[in-house]
């Protein structure tokens, strides 16, 4: 009685807190009801937790549509994949997450966006409201090799120098490699992303197709064939390198989200798998 006076029909304002945080922190329904009433001896039904955490919604919408800046010096962009129940079944959908920094340095998160499995299409959706927003350029765009995903890049900001990921192109590359190959060829493959100089990595680059065309033309052909957008990095001096050759940055960040959500089987709703996200 001393936490909900007599008559009152809605928790107090830190409780209700209490609960936003719980569930931001990933707590399933039940393991909150079981907090809420060990620490306070307060009963709240599902409900009522629904009903509290919906409270978020207006904020996520007004952050979701939030002015940006003129310019962004990096942009690295991905899509985490998370399971969603509609109509009756299971789904995968993905969200698009666009993680920047702007000119004082500062990472920021611009937008997450929900949509179905990840596609070139999509992210020209993306991008479209990142202009609307106000981005009008963007230094350069960390991405990984999404067919189509460049071309919307340019579309949107002409100016924008693409960086692919070498790491994903490292990896699609050793599903083609026999194992007893594995190690001389990453070691040839090194000598090229590696290198101190554009000179040099294409140098090598040449020494690596020499040696392994006749056995993987497939794995020799992707190098060629995106080495332009693979080698971008070499332009800057070593710290911006290793902030854009790879996408690990925004990874990372994924990695933060998914110590939330691993805990959840299947969403119930998408506005459900928003929430948490966006608490996260």
């Amino acid at each position: 009685p001393e936490i909900i006076p007599k008559g009152e029909r809605n928790l107090p304002g830190d409780l209700d807190e209490k609960i936003i945080s719980l569930y931001g922190l990933g707590t399933s329904y039940s393991d909150i009801q079981k907090h809420m009433s060990d620490m306070y001896g307060v009963h709240v039904s599902d409900g009522l937790i629904n009903s509290v955490t919906d409270r978020v919604i207006p904020a996520i919408k007004q952050w979701q549509s939030r002015p940006l800046e003129r310019l962004y010096c990096i942009l690295w962009m991905d899509a985490m994949h998370f399971k969603v129940r509609e109509d009756g079944r299971v789904i995968t959908k993905a969200v698009y997450t666009v993680l920047g920094v702007n000119c004082r340095g500062e990472k920021e998160v611009l937008g997450l966006y929900l949509g179905d499995n990840e596609s070139a299409s999509f992210w020209m959706q993306v991008l479209t409201d990142l202009n609307q927003r106000g981005v009008e350029d963007v230094l350069i765009a960390s991405i990984d090799n999404l067919r189509g995903f460049t071309d919307a890049i340019e579309s949107i900001f002409p100016h924008t120098e693409v960086q692919l990921c070498v790491i994903h192109q490292i990896r699609n590359t050793m599903k083609y490699v026999s194992w007893k190959d594995n190690r001389e060829l990453m070691r040839d493959l090194k000598s090229v992303y590696k290198a101190p100089s554009i000179d040099l990595a294409e140098h090598n680059l040449d020494l690596f197709d020499e040696k392994w065309r006749k056995k993987y033309p497939k794995v020799v052909e992707s190098w060629r064939r995106n080495w332009d957008r693979l080698s971008n990095y070499f332009k800057y001096p070593e710290p911006i390198r290793k902030l854009v050759y790879t996408t690990n940055t925004v990874e990372g960040y994924h990695r933060m989200v998914r110590k939330v959500t691993k805990n959840k089987g299947a969403f119930t709703s998408d506005m459900a798998l928003l929430k948490l996200v966006y608490l996260a």
